[in-house]
């Protein structure tokens, strides 16, 4: 039995690591749960699972509900002793400080916060000792998939698969129109609003590579991205011998969510599973670097 802390577990990617708790509650069990201001859904989450920790990032709602508060209530959230893996599942760099901690503490971190690697890869990664951090992203996941049984050394290339977001095939006139609704609008994905938003721009692609280049201990130079607009293949790597391995699924970070608590475990997920009649087409195209870049 894994005794979990969920921290940002109102947000997307929370509520779904729930829902694989709900499934599997004989292996896991919520001991913390902590959002960013949420406080009615917090207290739903904890009248359902009951854990003996709640922490509020904002210090007036944790008042208002009786839990830890702010930076100091996450890490001590983050660092119980009745706690065996912490979900970092926050916006942006809040997830920095309690991940460091959690990981200072032995815990076994599942990080889907990829700003915590992306500012503080060379501080987090030392004290990552092999199989204590998990990435939760799809495709850091499907590159961890990939690579088990097999010898980091003969790694090739990592392929990142990007689905090319809303906006796909537009010209940058035409980008200068677009609305927030439109850009919240992703085809294959439904995440939360920053991701999404990282997803049209293409930005989040930037912000995987970096945390790629930390995960697996590889350069730049040999990570490729390429745009799948199906969304079915989550990464790929190829090896020395020209050989390409990938990871196949439906659009559902559920998957990558249980493999990163439970992996490298195969049990039933809450995933739809996925057949090659589902999507006999899979294509592929190259990054439109021209279109998707910082004006100079």
């Amino acid at each position: 039995m894994k005794r979990v802390a969920i921290l940002g577990s109102t947000g997307s990617i929370g509520t779904q690591a729930l829902d694989v708790v709900r499934m599997h509650p004989e292996a896991l069990r919520v001991t913390g749960l902590a959002a960013h201001s949420n406080g009615g859904l917090l207290q739903e989450q904890a009248a359902e699972f009951s854990p003996k920790h709640l922490g509020m990032y904002n210090a007036d709602v944790a008042s208002q509900i009786g839990a830890l508060a702010g930076m100091d209530g996450l890490i001590e959230i983050a660092t119980c002793e009745d706690v065996d893996l912490v979900v970092v599942s926050v916006s942006g760099m809040i997830g920095l400080r309690p991940t460091i901690a959690a990981l200072d503490a032995g815990k076994v971190v599942a990080l889907a916060s990829k700003e915590v690697l992306v500012a503080g890869g060379s501080i987090v990664m030392p004290k990552a000792t092999p199989n204590r951090l998990r990435p939760i992203d799809s495709e850091h996941s499907a590159v961890l998939q990939c690579l088990q049984g097999e010898r980091p050394d003969q790694v090739n290339q990592i392929i990142l698969t990007a689905s090319g977001g809303p906006f796909k095939g537009w010209s940058r006139e035409r980008l200068e129109t677009v609305t927030v609704e439109q850009a919240l609008n992703h085809p294959t994905w439904c995440m939360g609003g920053k991701i999404t938003i990282d997803s049209a721009t293409l930005m989040n692609k930037g912000l995987e590579l970096i945390e790629a280049c930390w995960l697996f201990d590889i350069s730049p130079d040999r990570v490729q991205i390429i745009v799948h607009p199906e969304s079915i293949i989550h990464s790929m790597v190829k090896f020395d011998d020209g050989s390409v391995i990938g990871q196949l699924g439906h659009p559902d970070m559920k998957l990558p969510i249980q493999y990163a608590l439970l992996g490298p475990e195969r049990i039933t997920s809450p995933s739809k599973p996925w057949s090659p009649i589902d999507t006999p087409n899979l294509t592929f195209e190259p990054l439109d670097e021209v279109t998707f870049t910082l004006p100079s």
